[in-house]
């Protein structure tokens, strides 16, 4: 082998070194930016449970308030009937709810005789 082949020789597994340390650097860009996607596909994660337990407590909270309100506003129907301010229209709005009211025991204790 003369210099010229020997210097030929010497580029080839320079040029093979410089290609395989650049495939490397490669594979560990990768392998970083995959560790970073799942430590923030974990953060995300971790965030969205958080916000579907607040979600579901601030569901809780509207139907407790819901059910509050219409307490109050039975509360303040029976009231007016008491009273003998109520209006014709007010009276047969809750004989229809206290009718509903007695269907639904009626259905309940059928399903518990059974």
């Amino acid at each position: 082998m003369d210099g010229a082949d020997h210097d030929r020789a010497r580029k080839r597994c320079t040029g093979r070194n410089t290609q395989m340390s650049t495939t490397e650097q490669q594979w560990k860009r990768i392998q970083d930016k995959l560790r970073l996607l799942l430590k923030q596909h974990s953060t995300v994660r971790k965030e969205n449970r958080k916000l579907k337990e607040e979600l579901d407590a601030a569901h809780k909270k509207m139907q407790e308030q819901q059910q509050a309100a219409d307490e109050l506003k039975q509360q303040i129907s029976i009231l007016k009937l008491n009273t003998g301010e109520m209006k014709e229209a007010d009276k047969r709005e809750l004989e229809k709810r206290l009718t509903a009211y007695l269907k639904e025991i009626d259905r309940c204790i059928a399903m518990l005789g059974e």
